[in-house]
């Protein structure tokens, strides 16, 4: 297994800007929500540097985890926030760090309970692989595979600015 240490986020970030900007221009009305909490500050900051009309969404899928029985609700769960209406919309689902799907198939069945969107489309900061389920983001800026033991986190500091660490365990 490879591994990537060298992942600086704000390069990062500014290589998903560009994948999704024509994505934005395509669609106009192109709402944006975001997984608590790297990919909801993800979700913040594109919406601003896109100049999108329509305010970015969080979810925080902590009560649709297929491991919720086991694992329960973490601390510092947030309530979702979701600011325009889901039927019929255009969304992109924005994480920092895709990994097994688990979280995204979360993410959209909280979406769905919000209605029906028209399309949906998944970008990541970081792909890490180690898939359980078949979800593969659309737009991604950097591939990157780690040990199952190694945590890779989004940060954001005060500014704005975004870190990633990684965490061996």
């Amino acid at each position: 297994m490879t591994t990537d240490t060298t992942l600086h986020a704000e390069q990062l970030y500014q290589q998903l800007l560009e994948q999704i900007r024509p994505l934005a221009a395509a669609h106009p009305q192109l709402a944006i929500v975001g997984i608590y909490s790297g990919g909801a500050w993800i979700a913040e900051r594109l919406v601003r540097d896109l100049q999108l009309n329509t305010a970015a969404g969080s979810i925080d899928v902590s009560f649709y985890r297929d491991d919720y029985a086991e694992k329960g609700l973490r601390s510092g769960a947030k309530p979702s926030h979701i600011p325009f209406s889901v039927d019929g919309a255009q969304i992109l689902l924005v994480d920092d760090v895709l990994y097994t799907g688990r979280t995204t198939r979360a993410a959209i069945n909280e979406l769905f309970d919000y209605g029906r969107p028209a399309r949906i489309w998944l970008a990541a900061l970081v792909d890490r692989g180690g898939r359980h389920l078949p979800v593969a983001p659309d737009f991604v800026a950097q591939v990157s595979s780690f040990e199952s033991s190694v945590s890779v986190n989004l940060q954001r500091a005060d500014d704005g600015t975004f870190r990633i660490s990684i965490d061996h365990a």
